[in-house]
This record gives C-alpha cells, structure tokens and sequence, in this order.
C-alpha cells in the first residue's frame, strides 16, 4: 500500500507555482492529497495533477481567531486522514500545520523554510514572527531550509537545533530549461515587444521582474536608471510586476518616474509568459533587501541573460561575482549605478557572462535534478 503525503500551503498558488506537475509525479509513488485554503488554485490542482484536495481556510496574516479555528481544522483532517508524513511551505501554513501535525501523532512532520522575516520586523511583531518560526520548527521532526543563506540564519538566530540540511544546491521548484530557452519564437516575439515600446536595436535593456515593493529595491534602481540616462546613455528599464497590497508602498515620486519616463517600461501587470520580457533583456537587474531564493534570477540564468544582484540570501548563491553576474551591497544605490554602467561601457561582459549563465543555472537548478533530491529526501525519512 502507498504511503500517504500531505503537502500544504496557505494559499493553493504556492503549490501551483512550486510543484506544478510534481505532485502528479509524486502520486506515482505514494497516495498525494493536498491542503491548502479553498480558492480556485486549488481546483486547477486537482485537476491538473490529478491529486486529491481538501480544503481548509487560512489566513495569511495574522489572525489569531481565525488561525485558532483553521488549527482545529487541520487537527480534524490530519487524524482522519492519518498521513505518513505532512510537509509544509509557507509560513502561516507551516505554523499550523506542523502543530496540527504534531497534536494528530502525524510521524513524519516536514517543514521547508523559505525565509525568515523577524529580522525584518520590529517591536512585538518581530518577537511574534520569532516565537513563530521557533514553534514550526520545534513541533517538526525535519526542517529544510531552501538555501545555505536561510541555514545559516536559523542556526545564527537560535531558531532550530535540529539538523538542517539544504537539498542540493537549494531553490524549491528547479528550472524547466526546455521551457525557458531562447526559442526562434521566443526572440521573435522579444523582437516585436522592443519595436512595439519603441526601443532601438542599439539600445542597453535593463529588466526588472518581481512585485513593485519598496524592499525589492526599486527606489534605488530607479534613481540609477534616471542617472545614466541623463548622463546620456541609450538605456531602457522594463519592469515586469505589479504592486503588491498588502506590501510596502513606493514613495510617490518613484512612482511618477516610473510612469511617465520614455525610458521606463512597465508590463500590464504580470505576465502569463515573461519570457519574451527576458529574451528582450541584455541585464537583469534584482536589487532586493532580501529574499529566500528569487526564482527570477534563475529563470533570467536559464534564458543567457548575466545579473545584477544585491549581497542577500539566495542571490548570492546563484550569482557568483564577476563569472554569471555582479553582486552588490542591498540599498547601496551608487554601487548599482556603478554596476549597471560597467556593463554599458564594457557591452562584452554581458555576453561573456551570458554565455556561462545558462550552464551555470543547469549545472545545479535543473528541474529534474531538484525534484529527485527531494525525492531521496522522503524515500530517506519515510523508510
């Protein structure tokens, strides 16, 4: 008889976007359900992996009410499902899943840590987001963290003794490089998205993918692109995204820039398919105050495109300085200026970088090789 996963997350996207048709290869081997809040993700999931789905609201926030009764929820489905193991992403959804869990004698608890955000908070929320992450981790017999860089924080931080071990080189989803590939269609598509915003041939093109929050370093991006271009340089900035709501608002003035500057580019939200916007790119830019693993750096890699990162987890763990890309201080807006002009001054090392970049990322991000070692990883511990 199969044994029995149950993969949870707060919302259904994550798992959409994370382990889109992994779950269905994993029911090959072990009876999948999934649990996550019932939005319309959840359906397509399904559907589309053809894996059993239950439905259970969580907020992302915090709640405490509401959390209170999706624990007792959780708790109810755990014990009549009686899984072997439960694994959980996201932080809401790790919390009260690995306690449900842990109150259900679910054997095998897994949590995988994304990222931690106390170090980003203050005052009684930091302490809230501290006890959190330590309590998941406390009531899950195995944590993973993403990347070396999250490792490093949980042991640093005291939030975990366990033993902590980094699938392969780390990133959650791995990267399709059949998908994301410069296709003959692709660069025709890119060739009629730079004529349709008017960009030369000549012209150096920046590209930003990611929400338009004030931590992903925008302010200073922007202020770096409106410097080069008065110093008279043929560059473009597009910026695939859209605000965030629930994030930390841009000051009105970088907003203005971004909408009325020739210069700059912004998509129609996000996009269906970004890979026209990449192969339209000769640089990407990621200037964010931090991150888990920015898949976007990977798919950028994966598409010949080098680039620019900030000193932050994840992102230096896929750039490596001066072979893929540059890697400079977060917030440190000359160093990005400096870095973006090098790059128009000296248009070779774009190629050269390029040209290592997608070996680079297929070396220690394809797909299939990050799907196999989470694969070993559950025939380890569910022996």
């Amino acid at each position: 008889m199969k044994k029995k996963i149950i993969r949870t997350a707060t919302v259904p996207l994550s798992l959409d976007l994370f382990c889109r048709g992994f779950l269905r290869e994993l029911s090959k081997e072990y009876e999948v359900v999934v649990v996550s809040s019932p939005l319309p993700e959840l359906d397509s999931i399904r559907h589309r992996e053809r894996v059993r789905t239950i439905g259970v609201p969580m907020e992302r926030k915090i709640a405490p009410l509401k959390d209170l009764v999706s624990l007792f929820r959780l708790v109810r489905v755990f014990r009549k499902e009686k899984p072997d193991m439960v694994h959980s992403i996201t932080p809401k959804a790790g919390l009260l899943s690995m306690i449900a869990a842990w109150l259900a004698r679910v054997p095998v608890r897994v949590h995988t840590f994304t990222g931690l955000l106390f170090p980003y908070a203050t005052g009684w929320r930091r302490v809230l987001l501290r006890m959190t992450d330590s309590l998941t981790a406390g009531c899950a017999t195995h944590v993973i963290p993403e990347g070396e860089g999250i490792r490093e924080d949980l042991v640093r931080s005291g939030i975990t003794k366990k033993p902590l071990k980094v699938l392969g080189f780390g990133n959650l989803r791995g990267i399709d490089m059949d998908y994301y590939a410069r296709t003959e269609e692709i660069l025709q598509r890119a060739s009629r998205l730079r004529a349709h915003l008017g960009i030369s041939g000549d012209a150096f093109v920046f590209l930003f993918v990611g929400r338009f929050d004030y931590d992903k370093g925008i302010v200073e991006l922007v202020r770096a692109t409106c410097l080069l271009e008065r110093e008279g340089f043929d560059i473009h900035l597009l910026m695939v995204g859209e605000e965030e709501p629930d994030g930390k608002p841009l000051p009105i003035p970088i907003v203005q820039v971004m909408a009325t500057s020739p210069r700059i580019h912004l998509s129609d939200g996000w996009q269906e398919d970004v890979r026209p916007w990449y192969a339209a790119a000769d640089v990407l830019v990621h200037p964010s105050y931090r991150e888990g693993f920015p898949n976007v750096v990977i798919e950028a890699g994966a598409m010949d495109l080098s680039s620019i990162v900030t000193d932050i987890n994840g992102s230096r763990e896929i750039i490596r300085e001066g072979e893929n890309g540059f890697i400079v201080s977060s917030g440190d807006e000359e160093a990005l200026y400096e870095a973006m002009k090098r790059f128009i001054m000296e248009p070779e090392l774009s190629h050269e970088m390029a040209a290592k970049a997608r070996e680079m990322i297929g070396d220690r991000f394809e797909q299939t090789y990050v799907r196999n070692c989470l694969k070993e990883f559950y025939h380890e511990i569910l022996q």
